[in-house]
């Protein structure tokens, strides 16, 4: 049976906005398997490990009961469910704000505004907590879904929902009032099956590969010739990891400069590297980088 396999299980959102970027991680984690959202689950076939495809809403408590070891979901459900689970890994993809919107309108300008207010949304566990700390008293309206159409059929005076570019809300003609969670998605774990020996090496030796290829995102190796006399210079400019690997060459006085930098400031550093004297500049990407 799935349930008694000996295998690791792990929970990702059937169909929605973490599932791709769930599937292409653990692919780069070099996991083989084929994904179908309409089956319960996809067996990988060269680590033990079985993904099984389930509602987001449902994957804290899939984790915390024991059904799945691991999950992915967002913060933002976990946050709501307040389940007992063990946070592994932010893994820096499915970013978005639950917060509170209002009509273009309205007179509410603050925090304090709120104050006797109603508020819909599909998180009134994380709204409640919110409101609690900042000392206002509002109605919260509990929701199910079309959160934004609240304040137009009267149903609320403010809404508090996720965000990601804020196109919903304004084409519904309310616009931000205040954010109230940061919020990605985050690798997850059964808190017993870290106690479990073979489940812990096996839930060990994923996370070694999810970090690695995390860590390699957005970061470019970088390999170029220069005057051995330009390295302090190049060193400066370079923003490593630590310290650029020098070697030298067999032409007296060069030496062959490594390093890595992030894709945000490469066309930059490229410049300046070339303005100090670094020559047969050579630009590759990075699967993995394991500390």
């Amino acid at each position: 049976m799935l349930a008694t396999n000996g295998r690791l299980k792990i929970a990702l959102q059937r169909s929605g906005r973490l599932t791709d970027e769930s599937i292409g991680l653990l692919r780069a984690c070099g996991l083989e398997f084929e994904f179908q959202k309409q089956s319960l689950y996809s067996p990988s076939r060269n680590f033990p490990l079985d993904i099984l495809a389930i509602r987001d809403d449902d994957i804290p408590e899939y984790v915390q009961d024991g059904v799945a070891d691991l999950g992915i979901v967002g913060q933002n459900i976990l946050r709501e469910k307040k389940t007992r689970v063990k946070e592994l890994l932010p893994l820096g993809f499915g970013r978005c704000r639950l917060m509170i919107s209002v009509p273009q309108r309205s007179t509410i300008r603050a925090t304090r505004d709120l104050k006797r207010k109603r508020i819909g949304t599909t998180y009134p566990g994380i709204l409640q907590r919110f409101l609690t700390e900042q000392g206002v008293n509002a109605e919260i309206i509990k929701l199910s879904g079309s959160v934004e159409l609240a304040p137009t059929l009267d149903v609320a005076d403010a809404i508090c929902d996720i965000v990601s570019t804020g196109s919903t809300a304004r084409m519904n003609g309310l616009r931000p009032l205040l954010t109230v969670l940061e919020s990605e998605a985050v690798l997850i774990a059964n808190r017993r099956s870290l106690q479990e020996k073979a489940k812990k090496a096996d839930i060990e030796r994923l996370l070694i590969r999810a970090r690695g290829y995390l860590e390699a995102r957005g970061k470019r190796y970088l390999m170029m010739n220069a005057p051995a006399k330009a390295v302090p210079h190049l060193k400066r400019i370079i923003p490593s990891l630590k310290s650029p690997t020098v070697v030298p060459l067999a032409d007296s006085g060069m030496v062959a400069v490594h390093s890595v930098v992030a894709e945000d400031v490469f066309w930059d550093v490229m410049e300046n590297l070339k303005k100090a004297g670094a020559s047969d500049i050579i630009v590759t990407p990075i699967e993995t980088i394991i500390r």
